[in-house]
């Protein structure tokens, strides 16, 4: 099941946004469109878009006059000791919008002090999350969250992982080879999706995309039942289009 790259990958946009961000948050009284573009620089088409998705997110609102303030999401994320709270809370939200929009359970999974972790999740009783039944710590191989985490680190962090956590067959579809996994790593474009067709569970698919804000290794993921499979590739290219506010909340 190859998916092609997708040309509006998330990532293209954040630095814009943030660009877009302190543009507003300088102007107190509001700032229009034409302004934002002067100052950041962005052709109005592109900038359109990325206040759209500002203002669906609520980093920034429009005002009578047309002109964008900066929004009630921006404004809790930096409230001092309850940034981290409010953070979570907005992730979550946007977690949950997300797996109602691709009708599957979805993740973010970050890489800390060398684990594989999965920080946040959104599921339901229509979109179940995927049954744990190996430590996803020991199935970086396998997953489609750990493959995606793996393709972040360089060989040296990739080899130290596997010298941790051996590449056990969990299916009869795990790659078990660490010759063959890197080499996959390595030709895994930046802009598609990483997927895992019954690698880590028989009865479950799943795809990923990174998560890049800073130097943190992260991924966005989701999960399916073996019978949605057919619906894997516009869940995926869904989840690619919509990490963007996923990132600038990590990035913010």
């Amino acid at each position: 099941m190859a998916l092609k790259p997708e040309p509006t990958a998330p990532f293209h946009s954040v630095q814009y946004a943030l660009r877009v961000l302190e543009t507003v948050s300088r102007h107190g009284g509001g700032v229009t469109e034409v302004q934002i573009a002067r100052e950041t620089g962005l052709p109005v088409a592109h900038l359109t878009s990325l206040l759209l998705m500002l203002r669906r997110e609520g980093y920034v609102e429009q005002v009578a006059d047309g002109a964008y303030v900066i929004g009630d999401s921006l404004i809790l994320l930096g409230s001092g000791l309850t940034r981290r709270e409010a953070l979570e809370a907005k992730l979550q939200e946007t977690l949950t919008e997300l797996r109602d929009s691709v009708g599957a359970a979805v993740y973010i999974s970050r890489y800390i002090d060398g684990e594989v972790k999965i920080t946040q999740f959104a599921d339901s009783p229509l979109t179940p999350a995927v049954n744990e039944w190996v430590d996803f710590r020991s199935a970086a191989h396998a997953s489609a969250v750990g493959k995606c985490l793996l393709t972040q680190l360089d060989q040296n962090g990739r080899r130290d992982h596997l010298s941790r956590h051996k590449t056990a067959r969990l299916t009869s579809r795990t790659i078990t080879s660490e010759r063959i996994l890197f080499s996959k790593l390595d030709s895994q474009p930046a802009t598609v999706p990483v997927l895992d067709l019954q690698e880590y569970a028989v009865g479950t698919v799943c795809a990923a995309v990174p998560l890049t804000a800073g130097s943190a290794v992260g991924c966005l993921a989701l999960s399916l039942p073996i019978e949605h499979a057919h619906r894997l590739r516009a869940a995926a290219d869904t989840l690619n289009r919509r990490a963007a506010p996923v990132v600038l909340s990590l990035a913010i």
